[in-house]
């Protein structure tokens, strides 16, 4: 325990996700020995991003601007819709410039331990988005973990009935693995999405 402001410090920095309590105390220390005007310039990014960035309002991508530049693209294909959890999941499918469509974030996935159920994520706005015509394949692109894939079950079971094609990121072994490194369910999943060479 210190004393007034750094422990204050340490605490705020202990709240940030995958900040253990000696992750805050090193980060706390480096910003006390760090130049000063560079730890300005870090609390004025700071306060500089929580002022002007916001959500998109079609599709929940962080912006600066009502609609994001993704939505505002008129040479974006406006008939697949590819569905993520967060933000930074966008940022990670755009690296690859494998996909020119629109996408719709979450804001999450279903995780009934942290009491995040389908009506705390933008759900309605995405069916309210298919209303038209215009989109004719929903690429489901969450986790592939416990929480990605009971959301990726549910939207299946909400988009069903809606007459677009549904498809689902094919998951498996990474570029560069061992099969014995690989847990059960990736190599299951990698022999379900086994494709053909000739």
């Amino acid at each position: 325990m210190y004393e007034g402001a750094v422990q204050e410090l340490i605490d705020e920095l202990g709240r940030l996700p995958g900040i253990g309590p000696k992750s805050a105390q090193r980060v706390a220390f480096h910003i006390l020995e760090a130049d000063s005007d560079d730890m300005k310039r870090l609390a004025e990014s700071i306060v500089s991003v929580k002022e002007k960035v916001k959500f998109c309002q079609i599709c929940f991508n962080v912006s600066e601007e009502d609609t994001c530049r993704i939505c505002r693209d008129a040479s974006r294909d406006r008939s697949v819709i590819c569905v993520v959890e967060e933000s930074k999941d966008v940022m990670a499918i755009e690296r690859t410039r494998s996909f020119s469509g629109l996408y719709h974030v979450l804001g999450g996935s279903i995780n009934p331990i942290a009491g995040v159920g389908p009506e705390q994520l933008h759900v309605r706005e995405l069916l309210s988005r298919l209303s038209d015509d215009e989109v004719q394949e929903v690429i489901i692109a969450t986790d592939p973990n416990l929480e990605g894939e009971a959301t990726a079950t549910y939207l299946v079971r909400m988009l069903g009935s809606i007459g677009v094609d549904l498809t689902r990121l094919a998951s498996g072994l990474p570029v560069g693995g061992d099969l014995e490194y690989a847990d059960d369910v990736t190599l299951g999943r990698a022999f379900e999405g086994r494709r053909s060479l000739s």
